[in-house]
């Protein structure tokens, strides 16, 4: 049964969880070996899913990680398991390396991808927990980030055996919610030109373009011209910004944008980041 009060009360800001933050000295390298990735512009050869990268050293870190966009690995600089992976290596199986027994590998390879998914979900809670118009429903909101965090200290089995679509369903449902009320405040905003949940922009001139309170969850903005757009109040939950020119874009306010999709998109001095996150060395 869940206890009434969050164990972890949530902090001001999703990058300020250190819970939330990747620490690969905590972890097994579970990245690198749990999850597959076929041979594209993202990565330069396939891998299946627990085989472990050809760069993995023994100490776990990668071997070209200061070399990876070059070698043809920009897929792997823009991954986060938003701290998905120290949980599951050092509490999940306590400490336990899984090259010392073929059985807790299996297990664990299993367990990282549904970590990583509810991590994410904290990351996305906590930072809708930060935003006033949301104020109505962070009583709803606290308690589902409360349940998220309890499901994280569940067992290997528990975790495998998670119906983690269903708690997705439940979670995006607040999340939803939180975007509305939050875009609802950007004065103007025309609800019918501006909900492109979903919408196929590959490549789309947006140049200065006005996108404030759009709804793009999801939306897939692979190399498009969004230089000096105004993303403000934007909702860009799984908006796909691989290679989208950001320069001169405004994209403080904007909500639910994580730092992987920003690794993935080039910008320059002048694009303007929210403050919880940093602006990519690349750009």
């Amino acid at each position: 049964m869940l206890s009434e009060k969050p164990e972890h009360p949530a902090p001001a800001t999703a990058a300020a969880d250190p819970n939330l933050r990747s620490d690969c000295g905590s972890c097994f390298g579970l990245c690198c070996v749990a999850l597959p990735f076929a041979a594209s512009a993202d990565f330069a050869t396939d891998k299946d899913a627990g085989q472990p990268c050809t760069n993995l050293r023994a100490d776990f870190r990668c071997g070209i990680h200061t070399q990876l966009r070059q070698r043809g690995f920009s897929g792997c600089t823009v991954f986060d398991c938003f701290g998905a992976g120290q949980k599951v290596s050092q509490v999940t199986f306590g400490g336990q390396d899984w090259r010392r027994d073929q059985g807790t590998a299996r297990q664990m390879f299993d367990v990282f991808p549904v970590m990583r998914q509810l991590h994410e979900l904290l990351w996305y809670l906590t930072e809708a927990l930060t935003l006033p118009p949301a104020l109505p429903i962070h009583g709803e909101l606290r308690r589902a980030l409360d349940k998220t965090e309890h499901l994280t200290g569940g067992s290997a089995q528990e975790l495998t055996e998670l119906d983690m679509a269903a708690h997705r369903g439940d979670v995006n449902a607040l999340l939803l919610r939180t975007s509305e009320l939050v875009r609802a405040k950007v004065t103007g905003r025309k609800k019918d030109k501006k909900d492109r949940r979903g919408a196929d922009l590959i490549g789309a001139d947006l140049r200065a373009a006005d996108l404030r309170g759009a709804n793009l969850r999801g939306a897939y903005l692979i190399a498009a011209d969004l230089k000096g757009a105004d993303l403000r109040t934007a909702d860009l939950i799984g908006a796909d910004l691989r290679d989208a020119d950001l320069s001169g874009a405004d994209l403080t306010g904007s909500i639910f944008l994580t730092q992987a999709q920003l690794n993935a998109a080039k910008g320059d001095s002048s694009t303007k980041v929210p403050p919880a996150l940093v602006r990519p060395a690349h750009w």
